[in-house]
């Protein structure tokens, strides 16, 4: 294991150093055993007293190197330059085995200088929500920062109401976001931007640095990667729920988990966030707001490149949605490649849950069992318009017929892309209130869960239920 401070140190001037504030009774609840395996950490640290004085003790390379990070964002799509970290710190940055950098970073951390009169603190409920949501999109393909562990305490801090603190070591490539470049860029310090673009290309876009025009093939591949990650949150029914730009990633993966949700019934204009009562951030707005704030953050490229540049590399952002959102579609539905039905076939199989509100996860799960040819209803007898059905699956059946795939080859294509366990609400709700009497057993049963998706495990059936008429659109805020 290497542990370097590069950001802390190469970029001295765009951070602050701050100590983590201890926790009344802090203890670990939860290791990343196989992320902790992964980063080459030591094995060690797998004793949860040992993980707790390498992040707490004065004189450990993760404390003793904690910085706060300043940025701005577009919030809501007006401009704040007032944002940093206010309740999270870098701690350090692994290399592992096979040359990969990956940022340790503590949230729940403490007073910063951008805590804004704040207290730095994170609430039990939230940590377990970024626990879970985080893993759960990983192990869906999703790109996504990843949780190495939760620590718990004693320690009540208000919200809405008295919470229970807690902490959580966020994993990911750097924490280099959208807001980093805005803020240097609107803020006009230019020779610190450079430093940015600089620190950038020598850790984190090396491949770029090499190209004739370096910084046009940084944007392009931000812009395609984050293409990429928005069209696998539409495929599987996830809800970001705030995806200001200083909550958006130059790495292109799911990044602050806060109100998020995953669709229950296929409501296309779902909005997860009750803070967001116009629907800035629903579902169906994601793609659209994925690029506006490229557009924001392309304002920062503009002393390197021209605006017919920006506006050429912007544009590849739609065609690289749709191309990935269509590829994961087809393979749900279990349609080959480029046959002139499928899209006719996808998109009147959505408009048909959407209209009847049928629950997304479930339907495309039993739509891997569907035969046209067999004369099964299930499936069918889902539906009230069952006339639309039988046109669809008319359809559905002709194209079939001229596809190679065996209907063996199919259902198990399809099984491997249709979940059958997704993070709902109600059941990250469940875990928290055990949670928050001590309970964390059903934590990690539902995290073994989310583990293993798309697995026909009867072990794990209950969390593959449909979710109560209570459980459903749960609406979530933004506090933490």
């Amino acid at each position: 294991m290497i542990l370097e401070h590069s950001y802390a140190t190469d970029l001295s001037e765009l951070v602050t150093k701050v100590k983590p504030q201890v926790l009344k009774n802090a203890r670990v609840v939860s290791i990343n055993q196989s992320l902790l395996t992964q980063l080459g950490l030591p094995e060690d640290w797998q004793c949860k007293q040992t993980l707790l004085e390498q992040l707490f003790s004065a004189n450990t390379p993760l404390a003793q190197h904690a910085v706060a990070q300043k940025y701005g964002g577009h919030q809501f799509g007006h401009w704040n330059p007032d944002l940093g970290d206010g309740r999270g710190l870098l701690l350090s940055e692994v290399v592992s085995r096979d040359g990969q950098r990956w940022d340790l970073h503590l949230k729940g951390a403490g007073q910063t200088p951008y805590s804004r009169f704040a207290d730095g603190r994170a609430v039990l409920r939230s940590t377990i929500r970024e626990y879970l949501g985080s893993e759960a999109l990983f192990h869906l393909g999703i790109p996504s920062s990843r949780a190495l562990c939760l620590v718990a305490s004693d320690e009540l801090i208000y919200r809405e109401k008295s919470e229970m603190a807690a902490m959580l070591v966020r994993v990911c490539q750097s924490h280099l976001r959208f807001g980093h470049f805005e803020y240097y860029y609107h803020s006009r310090q230019l020779d610190k931007l450079q430093r940015l673009f600089d620190y950038s290309f020598e850790y984190h876009f090396q491949a770029c640095a090499t190209m004739a025009n370096p910084y046009a093939a940084m944007l392009t591949k931000i812009v395609k990667d984050t293409a990429v990650m928005i069209a696998k949150w539409q495929a599987y029914g996830f809800n970001h729920g705030v995806m200001n730009t200083d909550n958006m990633s130059i790495h292109g993966i799911t990044f602050d988990f806060g109100p998020y949700a995953f669709l229950d019934d296929f409501k296309p204009n779902f909005i997860c966030n009750h803070s967001d009562p116009q629907g800035r951030y629903s579902f169906d707005s994601q793609p659209g707001i994925g690029l506006w704030n490229l557009n924001a953050l392309s304002q920062a490229f503009t002393p390197y490149l021209s605006k017919a540049e920006i506006t050429g590399i912007l544009q590849e952002y739609e065609p690289t949605l749709l191309t990935e959102y269509g590829q994961i579609m087809r393979a749900k539905c279990g349609l080959e490649i480029n046959h002139a039905n499928n899209s006719v076939l996808i998109n009147e199989w959505l408009d048909m849950l959407a209209t009847e509100n049928l629950d997304y996860t479930l339907l495309f799960r039993q739509l891997c069992e569907f035969d046209p040819a067999s004369g099964d209803t299930t499936l069918r007898d889902r539906f009230i318009d069952r006339p639309r059905f039988d046109q669809w699956a008319l359809l559905l059946g002709q194209t079939l017929a001229q596809q190679q795939w065996s209907k063996a080859e199919r259902r198990l294509s399809m099984l491997g892309h249709n979940p059958k366990v997704i993070l709902r609400n109600y059941l990250a709700q469940q875990v928290i209130d055990k949670a928050e009497q001590g309970d964390f057993s059903l934590f990690h049963e539902l995290l073994a869960a989310l583990s293993l998706p798309f697995a026909d495990n009867p072990q794990h059936d209950r969390f593959s239920a449909p979710p109560p008429d209570w459980g459903k659109e749960l609406e979530i805020s933004c506090s933490s």
